[in-house]
């Protein structure tokens, strides 16, 4: 499948640039690379590619203006985004310009080798609606595709790096069991459906909210999930998943309880936030 898939490497790194196409001509991909923004633009207006891994600070013009001039096309390509600069403005106008995932250097060129091969492998990229693009207000509106959870993780990291790691770690994994139990069970994995985020800022906490378009549940009726289990059978849900073959899992409301200070659910059932306090 990679020998249909055309990638283009914009970075003024010679030696990174270099790895990076010899790694991705490997793998099987058909590859061109530049060292610059404006001959990024020019190969970018001549030829089609699936494919741009895009450095910011690139010199002639940078990559957010190589990223904020793909916008206006038809059939844009997918862009990973890689750069040293990990400010929250431009991680952010990343997002807003549609970026498909974001790396921070130094890199390890077979990781981001592996990452292209999965966005190759993923249906072409479904916008992200940004509400909000402030740093200490980050809202979106997300289609309910499973591959929306590391996208949108692999910009909120980069907005959290300034945070302990056990503080990063924490809330990347009850964000993620929370989105995807929104994609999941609340958009049923519908792309015309919208789960809408937020991810609030303030010197003393993180607080996220996460609103599926489902009409809720009931906790006490989810046979399916660890939070149920009685003490004396902790993993009589797994029976329950295999018999109405359900993915692996179960233990994302049981596992966030733990991860976060406070979770709180609407009457419904179809919002939630929660709280990490930083001090």
């Amino acid at each position: 499948m990679n020998t249909q898939k055309k990638v283009l490497v914009v970075d003024d790194d010679r030696a990174l640039n270099h790895v990076l196409v010899e790694l991705l001509r490997r793998s099987g991909f058909l590859v061109s690379s530049v060292a610059d923004g404006a001959a990024a633009a020019k190969a970018l207006e001549r030829e089609a590619f699936d494919i741009v891994l895009l450095d910011i600070n690139l010199p002639k013009l940078s990559g957010l203006d190589v990223l904020q001039r793909l916008r206006g096309k038809e059939s844009p390509p997918k862009v990973l985004v890689m750069t040293a600069d990990e400010t929250p403005a431009t991680v952010l106008s990343a997002v807003r310009d549609q970026a498909y995932r974001y790396l921070s250097k130094p890199l390890k060129p077979k990781a981001v080798v592996d990452l292209v091969e999965q966005m190759a492998r993923e249906d072409d990229a479904a916008p992200i609606e940004v509400i909000s693009a402030k740093p200490d207000w980050v809202e979106l509106l997300v289609p309910c595709r499973i591959e929306m959870a590391d996208r949108i993780i692999s910009f909120l990291q980069t907005l959290n790096t300034h945070l302990p790691a056990e503080v990063q770690d924490s809330v990347e994994v009850a964000f993620r069991e929370l989105l995807l139990n929104a994609i999941e069970w609340g958009g049923r994995f519908d792309p015309s459906r919208k789960v809408r985020i937020a991810c609030i800022r303030s010197q003393r906490m993180l607080m996220y909210r996460i609103q599926d378009p489902g009409t809720g549940f009931k906790p006490e009726e989810l046979p399916h999930a660890a939070i149920n289990n009685a003490p004396d059978e902790p993993y009589a849900h797994i029976k329950v998943r295999d018999e109405q073959q359900i993915r692996p899992g179960g233990f994302g409301l049981l596992m966030t309880r733990v991860m976060v200070d406070e979770l709180i659910y609407n009457e419904a059932h179809n919002e939630v936030v929660f709280v990490k306090y930083l001090t």
